[in-house]
């Protein structure tokens, strides 16, 4: 699990633990792709969390973040309306402004 997704309950985590996780860095935002497993351990599911770091006005930092829940019922539908939305992009939208490779910062922190 990620530090920042611990809420103010001393360190718990206040989700089931993380059987496997993916983080994946996309500019100024994170994603994180986690695999849960449920409390009594018979199932797992996934869990994409977005997390972008910002600034508060005293100068200390937060995250905002948003997180989906999804299950194996749903991966096969999920996959293809993701695949069918990126294709109306890509297909409706070819001279929108083309993706940009950032470069991480020496130090992952300003990630």
């Amino acid at each position: 699990m990620y530090r920042e997704d611990y809420d103010g309950t001393r360190g718990r985590d206040r989700n089931s633990e993380d059987v496997f996780s993916k983080p994946v860095r996309a500019g100024k935002r994170t994603y994180f792709f986690d695999v849960k497993e449920t409390k009594g351990g018979k199932d797992h599911y996934l869990t994409i969390t977005e997390s972008k770091r910002r600034i508060e006005g005293n100068g200390t930092f937060s995250y905002d973040k948003h997180k989906i829940f999804l299950y194996k019922e749903d991966f096969d539908k999920f996959c293809e309306g993701l695949e069918e939305v990126i294709a109306y992009i890509r297909e409706k939208f070819p001279n929108d402004e083309p993706f940009i490779r950032e470069t991480p910062a020496e130090n992952p922190e300003e990630f």
